[in-house]
This record gives structure tokens, sequence and C-alpha cells, in this order.
């Protein structure tokens, strides 16, 4: 009987070894290659959101040409000259007409030039707030004068400077990149034809 008993421990005791052995054998859940590939995918996933939100800034950035550009200053200089100007016609003018020509151009120029201003800033861009240039002399030019002369001086003035005006306005209207510059050039043109005109007429009748 006992060496039945013992032949049955020792049985148990094999059976025991032998399914330990083949347990080491299985391959073991690995925790951390999973921890791994969690990590990666998080990573992944925070990178594409990265890279939709980068580039957004969250204002307007102007994309206009450096031609658009200038065309803008230069009708922001320009029009704040004309009203400048204007004033100085409607002050110091000893002709009828031309009072009445210097407060068209402050009303209209002014009118044109606040439109100017919500266009350039809508596309970043910064308008000049102070003449310089050739407006500036042709400003204190004019400032310097008075009687006949300054009616004469003003309305020559304003006759070659609506027809560079009509031309570059021409020009925008047609070839602007911006289409909100281009649909503003062509807005103001037909305006600033008709000062043209005005301002022949008013120029012809000074002796």
């Amino acid at each position: 009987m006992k060496q039945k008993f013992a032949i049955l421990m020792l049985a148990a005791a094999l059976a025991a070894c032998n399914s330990q052995t083949e347990n080491a054998g299985q391959p073991a859940t690995d925790t951390t290659a999973s921890t791994a590939t969690s990590d990666t995918m998080m990573t992944s996933t925070m990178s594409d959101t990265a890279a939709t939100t980068t580039g957004s800034t969250g204002g307007t950035i102007s994309n206009m040409s450096p031609e658009d550009k200038e065309f803008v200053s230069k009708a922001g200089m320009g029009g704040m000259a004309e009203v400048q100007m204007g004033t100085l016609a409607s002050q110091k003018g000893t002709s009828a007409d031309v009072k009445a020509f210097g407060q068209r151009m402050v009303a209209d120029h002014s009118k044109a030039n606040a439109e100017l201003q919500q266009l350039a800033t809508t596309k970043g861009l910064a308008l000049p707030t102070e003449l310089g240039g050739e407006h500036k002399d042709a400003f204190d030019h004019l400032n310097g004068l008075s009687g006949a002369a300054f009616d004469k001086a003003y309305m020559k003035h304003m006759v070659e400077d609506h027809e560079k005006d009509v031309a570059e306005f021409e020009k925008a209207s047609q070839n602007a990149g911006d289409a909100d510059l281009k649909g503003w050039a062509g807005k103001t043109l037909p305006t600033l034809q008709d000062h043209l005109k005005q301002a022949k007429a008013v120029n012809g009748k000074l002796k």
C-alpha cells in the first residue's frame, strides 16, 4: 500500500511540474507593448489635431499683390490730399465756382476715403495718415497763395490731378487682382471722371 501511495504521489508531482513547464512556454501578455501602442496612437491623434489648427491665424492677412497694395496706398494719399485741398478752396477761393468745387471735393472724397479705409481694414492694410511727397508740396504751395492766384493754381492742379486719378482708377477697375478692390475702383471711377469734367469747366472760366 505504501509503495502504491508513493508511486501516486510521484506521478502527481511530475504532472504538476510538466504543467508549470508548459505554462512557462506560453507567451505572456505584453502590457508594455500594449501601452506603447496606445501611447503611439494618442501621439498620432494629437499630431493630426495640431496639423488641422496650425496655420489658422484667427485674423485677416492681406494677400493682395504688390501692385494692388501700391494702388491702395496711392489712392489713400490722393484722396486725403483732395479733401485737404478742397477745404482750402472752400475757405480761400474767391470764385464761387472754385469754392463750390472745393466743397464737392471734400464731400465726395471723404465718402470715397471712408470706403477705402473699410476695404483696407478688411484686407489688413494701413492707409497713409498724413500727406507726403508731391501731395504735401502741392498743398503747401496752394496754402501760400490767395485771391485769383489761388483759384488758378488750385483748378490747374485739380485738372492735372484728376487726369492721373482717372487713368489709375481705369487701370485698377480692369486689372486689379483683388476682386473687392477692383469693384471699388470701378464704382469710384465715374465720380472721378465727373470731377475731371467739372474741373476743366471751372478752370476754363478763370482769367
